[in-house]
């Protein structure tokens, strides 16, 4: 990405990236300091951030964008994922973006289908 990028496109390219299993290159839009607030809790730095990602990535089979919309600093991105014990797992992240990278992600996703799966 060049110096010019937007939000928007960060956050598509690290979507992308995780997507197809190449967390090594999603984590390289991730800043060092990035604090997430998912359904869990919050999530502070790389390395924290990677090893809530990981286990996901590896049970994800599939991902169909629904939307995605931004500007210079902040971007939402929309999706569905099939995985490995739910075939539909609709999720949402709305990132902050400063000097390239994600400092700030906002995750959603719907914890309902997975714990039907693990009963």
């Amino acid at each position: 990405m060049t110096e010019n990028s937007t939000a928007l496109q960060i956050a598509l390219a690290y979507h992308e990236a995780w997507t197809t299993k190449d967390l090594d290159r999603a984590m390289s839009y991730i800043a060092e300091d990035i604090v997430c607030d998912a359904p869990a809790g919050r999530i502070e730095g790389a390395e924290a951030y990677r090893a809530f990602m990981a286990p996901f990535v590896r049970i994800l089979l599939d991902a169909r964008m629904i939307a995605a919309f931004g500007d210079e600093q902040t971007a939402l991105v929309m999706y569905d994922t099939t995985t490995v014990p739910v075939p539909n797992a609709p999720g949402a992240e709305c990132v902050t973006v400063k000097d390239n990278k994600i400092t700030y992600s906002r995750f959603l996703f719907d914890r309902a289908p997975f714990e039907a799966a693990r009963r």
